[in-house]
């Protein structure tokens, strides 16, 4: 399906113009007068009396990505920050290599976002060979080349536990989606001591994408440190390794593909991170022991 040329009314985005407006880049589609969460009653059973009650419940729904008019895929995201899903999803399938490349991202009320690239256009029928990865409801694809791609280059930095406390205190307490739903996963981005991008959605790998899509968009360096509340599976790590981030940390547990493309890539990477302890299963010398003085 051909994009309708009316979508250029809505939403138009060049990465010049996609300027961050607060410190921590957070934008919520509340805040852009779409809902991301709604009311429901419920009917809290016991076994000995049944309570009305309100809970607030996030808002989930499929997005089409097309990368010059070709459609890409589906996700099923929370509607904020889409322009830079897009960005980040398609940087994560290949199709994108450098923030250079994008040239605007335009939101349809259909529920497409359409990347326009300085790319060779996609074949419409896309048949090289996909690997579904572990995104729930195998909304995650990477081509197989992928997982045999020359070594990457990674902007260097280091951590201390100042920043690691900073790190995991700022993305926690960004919002109170995750407090008021209990459904979404958190994804950020931590830089020259502080917390340079913060975003959350239903899905672990359209949280990640949504912070990678927003470095691209504002050529934001990758020399720092990307904390998720997800699993650190292969793609997850794969993403963060083909922008260049040294540094990856996750509230719980890497898988054993994770592990070998980190190991791979030379990122350090870091599992069941709490404000003053963690993991680290590679490349521990970017964690300095003790606080900035």
């Amino acid at each position: 399906m051909v994009v309708d040329l009316d979508c250029r009314d809505w939403t138009f985005m060049l990465p010049s113009t996609y300027q961050n407006t607060s410190k921590t880049q957070h934008m919520t589609a509340e805040m852009n007068g779409t809902a991301v969460t709604r009311e429901e009653q419920t009917l809290v059973v016991t076994q000995t009396e049944r309570t009305a009650c309100q809970e607030t419940v996030l808002v989930e729904q499929p997005v089409e990505v097309a990368l010059n008019e070709v459609l890409i895929g589906t996700t099923m995201v929370m509607p904020a920050d889409l322009e830079a899903l897009a960005v980040g999803f398609l940087f994560g399938q290949g199709y994108l290599s450098s923030p250079q490349e994008v040239v605007e991202v335009l939101t349809c009320p259909q529920g497409r976002m359409t990347v326009y690239a300085r790319v060779e256009d996609p074949p419409r029928d896309r048949s090289r060979e996909m690997i579904v990865t572990s995104g729930c409801g195998g909304s995650g694809r990477i081509p197989r080349g992928m997982l045999q791609e020359e070594e990457v280059s990674l902007n260097e930095c280091s951590l201390d536990f100042s920043d690691i406390r900073g790190l995991i205190k700022g993305t926690l307490q960004a919002s109170d989606l995750s407090v008021r739903t209990h459904c979404v996963h958190a994804c950020s981005f931590w830089s020259e001591g502080e917390l340079k991008v913060c975003c959350e959605d239903v899905g672990r790998h359209n949280a990640v994408d949504k912070v990678i899509g927003t470095l691209l968009l504002q050529d934001i360096p990758p020399g720092g440190a990307v904390y998720t509340t997800g699993r650190l599976t292969s793609d997850i790590v794969l993403k963060c390794a083909r922008i260049g981030v040294p540094i990856l940390i996750s509230r719980t547990a890497p898988s054993s593909l994770g592990l070998d493309i980190a190991r791979q890539a030379g990122i350090t990477l870091a599992a069941y991170a709490r404000p003053n302890r963690l993991n680290c299963f590679n490349r521990p010398e970017r964690i300095r022991q003790g606080d900035r003085r």
